[in-house]
């Protein structure tokens, strides 16, 4: 496998609201196999956040499921109110801004305040003069380069790894252009372990401490956080990720937890978080991500519905026509065989090194070559229609962005898609559909990761507050 290391900026505008909501659906958080604030023994487990009320026997009083509030458990409370309220707003609040949005005392809220800023979570602007009499109010805003979230993603054409702080700046990241298909899981994992830790260096050179990594995978992801079950473009089949990414170099330079998530859902953070900034408001759309294969992932309102497995979203195997070419999933007809990058290319006489730009160039001077530019790009859209049909018919989500390498194709893929979508979907006459592109740059799912594991710090900002 030939590789090819170049250093990469993400386009985001440095602003990560997105981490003062729970983003991401149970399926999707998980302890991992770390220790610390997030591992399973832990008070401050995030996935008791998300799972929801549940019909469950009345446990022994010391073994209870949610204990009632004793001081120390309000204060956590407490604390975490008032995180997501800095985190989730789009300007600066005061101590007597979160005063009023939560309904706590003055004081408080300073004392929440102060143990905020001793954990490195947020930091105090410059004081403001208001119009009335009274103290100048003092700004507070996420912390710079103190505490880090690591994402790291494996995908067909690339690895990569990128660390933000949590103000969503970048403080260090890398990527490296190889085929990874059918690869040997062991040696690239390891290959990836090791690129993660490098960016993490750099990290921590900057000043900042990594809390947790999240590692994005194109395939299905057990249930524990930690495996792989199945990744056909990759040619990977049961094998623990967790494992084999820390084996050559240890667990330290991870932070508390290593877990995984499939690469589309992470892919699907990122741009929520792009497009709620873009649009003002929380966002409702089908994302469709295009590397090798397509993956795909529900966000309703922001928040990327995973199912109860994680699993939701493989729109790239749904079938399109059952009796059609064999797919690398072992199934036949799937989405994959008519829109995939590597059948998008084969079918327009292009090589598998191609790129979106490639293909752009030769439907536009056509006559050139093998294939059929053309025809390959309006078979690829009627696909993508019929496929995003169904499940809009399912879903009652008439948004879609396309990411990856459908984000250059959009332009022609659109009048393609939109067309099918008018037949197939019940509800066109009263539906407007909207097929637009992400923006958000390379690796969408490498940033989403790294929010990921970001998010320990906001759902338990008392496990990072250090001991009086």
């Amino acid at each position: 496998m030939g590789a090819k290391i170049k250093s990469v900026m993400w386009n985001g505008s440095g602003s990560l609201a997105r981490l003062g909501r729970r983003s991401l659906t149970r399926g999707l958080v998980t302890g991992g196999s770390g220790t610390g604030p997030l591992s399973d023994n832990s008070p401050h487990d995030a996935r008791r956040d998300v799972l929801g009320p549940r019909r469950v026997d009345r446990p022994p009083h010391q073994k209870a499921l949610r204990p009632g509030a004793r001081q120390e458990t309000l204060r956590e409370a407490n604390l975490l109110l008032i995180t997501e309220e800095i985190f989730a707003s789009s300007a600066p609040l005061s101590r007597a801004d979160l005063s009023v949005r939560t309904g706590m005392t003055r004081s408080t809220v300073s004392r929440l305040v102060d143990d905020l800023l001793a954990a490195g979570i947020v930091r105090e602007d410059s004081p403001v003069i208001g119009p009335a009499r009274g103290r100048p109010a003092v700004p507070l805003r996420p912390a710079r380069k103190t505490l880090a979230g690591l994402g790291v993603e494996v995908n067909v054409g690339f690895m990569g790894a990128r660390v933000l702080d949590l103000t969503g700046s970048v403080l260090a990241e890398a990527i490296v252009e190889a085929d990874y298909r059918d690869s040997d899981p062991v040696q690239v994992l390891h290959a990836a372990g090791e690129l993660a830790v490098q960016v993490a260096e750099q990290a921590v050179s900057a000043g900042a401490r990594v809390v947790g990594t999240v590692l994005a995978l194109p395939g299905l992801v057990a249930s524990d956080g930690r495996s792989l079950l199945l990744a056909p473009n990759l040619g990977w089949k049961d094998v623990d990720v967790v494992e084999l990414l820390c084996a050559s170099v240890g667990r330290a330079a991870f932070g508390h937890f290593v877990t995984v998530v499939n690469e589309a859902k992470l892919a699907a953070l990122a741009v929520a978080q792009e497009l709620t900034e873009a649009d003002g408001q929380e966002q409702t759309f089908l994302y469709i991500s295009a590397q090798m294969g397509i993956g795909s992932a529900v966000v309703i309102d922001g928040v990327v519905e995973a199912g109860p497995h994680g699993w939701a979203g493989e729109l790239g195997h749904m079938p399109v026509e059952p009796s059609g070419p064999e797919c690398n999933c072992g199934s036949s007809g799937c989405l994959e065989v008519y829109a995939g990058k590597h059948a998008l290319l084969k079918a327009a006489g292009l090589g598998p090194a191609a790129t979106a730009g490639d293909l752009m160039q030769r439907v536009q001077t056509p006559g050139h070559g093998a294939g059929d530019p053309s025809e390959a790009v309006a078979r690829a859209g009627w696909a993508l229609g019929v496929a995003l049909s169904g499940a809009m018919n399912v879903l009652d989500v008439h948004d879609i962005v396309l990411g990856g390498e459908f984000g250059p194709l959009t332009e022609i893929l659109r009048p393609l898609i939109e067309e099918q979508l008018s037949r197939r979907v019940l509800a066109s006459p009263w539906a407007e559909f909207r097929v637009r592109e992400s923006g958000i740059g390379l690796a969408p799912a490498t940033t989403g990761a790294a929010m990921r594991a970001l998010r320990a710090v906001v759902e338990a900002p008392q496990a990072w507050v250090p001991a009086r």
